[in-house]
């Protein structure tokens, strides 16, 4: 008797223990699958997308020389590619035109300005377009750049602040910081790691490390000119 009591008395238990489980694996939860992935930030992305800048520069049928205006056009334009261009620069020559010795020349001299602000010729790529054209086409100068998309953050006020069915942070956080991010990030292509990093400097680290082991300051001397005091040019 008393071993059939003990029996009786585990399978109770064992059923008891599966019924538990079943509830509590049937139970309504307010944690999105989600939450328990990543963090706030890696919910809210910052999207790159690649784009093609353009510069036309007109060949005037009647004029010798590209214009000062032109000239300043092409170096600016070399400049942005030199800040967040990627790929070759390319420059192409119009095979239609109402000036061909001038597109020739507005050709080798966007190559000069280019070389002269920083730019190899290994860097250029020539070519050429309007073979077909009837009209007289412009030189052309593109390159590859890409640009930050920010998060879709949503509005505030289409949450609940009052729902407290969880401690889950709200689905705004992170969002806010990945906007302010994609606004600030000088070439977006380094989202997608194409840069390698620079080598770093090892005799600059070595004598940051030997004055912070000497216990000395390892951060740059102000000058007598400089000085952290607050101006008090304008008044309360």
């Amino acid at each position: 008797m008393s071993k059939l009591t003990t029996s009786s008395l585990a399978l109770a238990a064992a059923v008891g223990v599966l019924t538990i489980t079943a509830c509590s694996s049937a139970a309504p939860t307010a944690v999105p699958q989600a939450y328990l992935q990543g963090t706030p930030l890696d919910r809210n992305p910052i999207g790159v997308a690649k784009r093609t800048e353009f510069l036309e520069i007109d060949i005037h049928p009647a004029a010798s020389q590209l214009s000062l205006s032109d000239k300043a056009r092409i170096r600016n334009f070399v400049a942005d590619y030199r800040s967040v261009g990627h790929g070759p620069l390319i420059m192409s020559l119009p095979m239609s035109s109402a000036n061909p010795q001038l597109a020739v020349q507005a050709t080798a001299e966007a190559r000069e300005i280019a070389w002269e602000n920083g730019v190899a010729y290994e860097e250029i790529a020539g070519g050429t377009h309007g073979e077909e054209s009837d009209v007289s086409e412009p030189l052309i100068l593109a390159f590859q750049s890409y640009e930050a998309i920010a998060p879709d953050c949503p509005s505030l006020a289409s949450l609940d602040m009052g729902d407290m069915s969880s401690n889950n942070e709200l689905p705004t956080l992170g969002c806010a910081v990945r906007t302010n991010l994609a606004a600030m990030i000088s070439d977006p292509g380094d989202l997608l790691g194409q840069r390698s990093l620079d080598q770093g400097d090892p005799v600059r680290r070595a004598t940051i490390l030997d004055k912070f082991r000497k216990g000395e300051v390892t951060g740059a001397e102000r000058g007598e000119n400089e000085s952290g005091t607050v101006s008090t040019a304008v008044g309360n």
